[in-house]
């Protein structure tokens, strides 16, 4: 993974930047938030887990885990 110049790794992985502008991909557009533990970013809207896979978020609704 190739990261711009200022760039800094966040969590997973994860480009903070990229981290910042990253919502979940239902209509309700709630931003992500990152459980390390899990291994995924978070919706607080939906309560739904999206996984990242080798750096890569995979925001797909059906690849989603529904937490709780």
């Amino acid at each position: 993974m190739t990261t711009s110049p200022g760039a800094t790794s966040g969590p997973l992985g994860l480009d903070a930047d990229l981290l910042e502008i990253l919502a979940c991909p239902d209509t309700h557009h709630t931003p992500l938030t990152v459980d390390e533990a899990a291994g995924e970013l978070v919706c607080a809207t939906c309560d739904r887990g999206f996984p990242v896979r080798d750096g890569i978020p995979v925001l797909l609704l059906d690849e989603a885990r529904t937490r709780g």
